[in-house]
Formats: structure tokens, C-alpha cells, sequence
């Protein structure tokens, strides 16, 4: 199956969701954001209600209110993709239509986790969703969170639906990755912010990234690099990004995101529990990781 090799652009970030002092919604914040990250941060798209945006502990109105603030604060600078990936298909179908009544313009769909189905079960659920929405759907493969990797021929027998486009990489086996981009149409975008530029050399297509509420202009100059065919320019600015590309994961990504936006006095606040927010010194490591990357916080 043919499909645009690049639907969600090249750059997406992963937004955090702001939360109020209390812990509520923070509607208005979560305009501001999605501003900065598309006017600033050069994104393609928008990620809401990923694991970075903490959806296992937002409510399914929090996420529909979420996702129709983002969309129109973005317009049509930007594409908003809506993470509806549960470990239940019905519910994951309930989620997609929701999106699509909001202005969603594709979904993010997880492997179902926890429960950890067989391949023939993983490919139902993704086919299934696929089937009941009209909105162009990326797969997201990453097995050290759900329990389960989305085997490679699973792969190329769920890209023959026409709906499914794209997929966030997070597996962390490019030879695998690359059978799949030689057999489908599928677009790779990478799920670790690190593994980009080995991910566009063989075929990738873009990021969807954690560390790109910071280092977006970076990311992005970099995977243009790379497509304009300057080699050392990218692999010069994979090398200055590198710090924060991976040092935004010393502990779960949503923290230290929230944390360094806190900071710099963007929208952000406190995560909700089981998460919990990053400590003094927690920051003071990633200002040096950001201050290695040639940025401030």
C-alpha cells in the first residue's frame, strides 16, 4: 500500500498535558503550549493525550476537552494527532470516534498492553479500530512499556489497510524496522528521540519526540539535514542534541518535561500520581543536559 512517505510531517512532539496548582485541567495552558511547540518549536503536529501526556490518568472528557483546545489553538498551522490506544478495543474505538467529532487529523494507537495478546490479537485490534474511524491511524510500537512487540510480519499485514499510515518506533530494532519499510508503504517515525537520525537512514520519516519541547529547532534543522542530503551537518547536530535527547529520560520523560517547562515559566504543573514531579536536583541535572545541547532552562 502507497501512502504520503512523510502524513504527519517530520517533526511531532509528544505534548505534556498542564495541569493547574490543584491538578485540573489546564485548558488555557494547553493552548499556550501547543502555540509555542507548533510557533517556536517547529512541529508538524501535536501528540496530545500520549503516555508523555499522561492519558493513563486523564478522564475521557479531560482528553475531549484537551484535544479540541489543542486543535484550535493550533489551527491550521499545524496537525493534531489523538492518542486513543487502550488495552480494550471497544474502548479505544470509543476514544477514536471522540476524536474524530473533536478535529482530530489521525490517531495514535499503543499496542494493547498489560494483557499482552497474541499476534493474531494485536493485529485484530489494530484492524478493527482502523475499520471503525476515517482517520488515518499510526501504530505505536513499543514493547518495553506494553509487554508486547508488534512482530514484523504483523506489521505488513496491518498496512494493507488503507488507514493505517505510520508508526512511532520505539522498538528499538532497526532491523526489523527496515524488512517493514521494504515491504509497505508505512511511514517510521521515531518513538526515542536519540534514534532519529540512525531511523531516517534507513528510511525513517521523522520524530515524534519528548525532549522537543526544547529542542524542536534542533531536531528539526537536523532531519532537514539529512533530507537535503548534508550528512555531517545532521550528524553535527545529532551530536549537540544528544544530551538532552537522552538525558530527558534519566526518569520518566513527562517529569523532567513538566519540570524544565515549570522553569522556564511555560504552561506545564505538577503530573498526577502515580508520577511525581522531579526533585531540585532532578532539575539541576537537566539544566546541565540542556546546557550541553546549547540550551537554557
Amino acid at each position: 500500500m502507497t501512502h504520503d512517505p512523510r502524513p504527519f510531517g517530520r517533526l511531532l512532539t509528544a505534548m505534556v498535558t498542564p495541569f493547574a496548582p490543584d491538578g485540573s485541567l489546564d485548558v488555557e495552558g494547553a493552548a499556550k503550549l501547543a502555540t509555542y511547540l507548533v510557533d517556536e518549536q517547529r512541529n508538524d503536529a501535536l501528540v496530545v493525550s500520549g503516555t508523555t501526556g499522561e492519558s493513563p490518568t486523564t478522564t475521557d472528557a479531560e482528553k475531549d476537552t484537551l484535544l479540541r483546545a489543542v486543535v484550535e489553538a493550533v489551527g491550521d498551522r499545524a496537525q493534531v494527532v489523538a492518542g486513543v490506544g487502550t488495552n480494550n478495543t471497544a474502548h479505544t474505538i470509543e476514544l477514536a470516534h471522540a476524536a474524530e467529532k473533536a478535529g482530530a487529523h489521525g490517531l495514535l494507537v499503543v499496542t494493547p498492553y498489560y494483557n499482552k495478546p497474541p499476534q493474531s490479537g494485536v493485529a485484530r485490534h489494530f484492524l478493527t479500530v482502523a475499520d471503525a474511524v476515517g482517520l488515518p491511524v499510526m501504530v505505536y510500537d513499543i514493547p518495553h512499556r506494553a509487554g508486547t512487540a508488534i512482530a514484523t510480519e504483523t506489521m505488513c499485514r496491518i498496512a494493507e489497510h488503507d488507514r493505517i499510515v505510520a508508526v512511532k518506533d520505539a522498538k528499538g530494532d532497526f532491523v526489523a524496522s527496515s524488512w517493514v519499510l521494504s515491504r509497505t508503504g508505512l511511514a517510521y517515525y521515531s518513538g526515542d528521540d536519540a534514534a532519529t537520525l540512525p531511523l531516517l537512514s534507513i528510511g525513517g520519516a521523522g520524530l515524534v519526540g519528548t525532549s522537543t519541547h526544547f529542542t524542536g529547532v534542533l531536531a528539526k534543522d537536523m532531519i532537514e539535514a539529512f533530507e537535503r542530503g548534508d550528512n555531517a551537518a545532521a550528524l553535527t547536530l545529532h551530536r549537540q542534541a544528544l544530551p538532552l535527547f537522552t538525558g530527558i529520560f534519566r526518569v520518566p520523560g513527562t517529569m523532567l518535561v513538566k519540570a524544565g517547562l515549570n522553569a522556564q515559566g511555560r504552561p506545564a504543573g505538577p503530573v498526577r500520581s502515580p508520577l511525581v514531579d522531579a526533585t531540585g536536583a532532578e532539575l539541576d541535572q537537566l539544566r546541565q543536559d540542556a546546557a550541553a545541547a546549547g540550551i537554557s532552562l
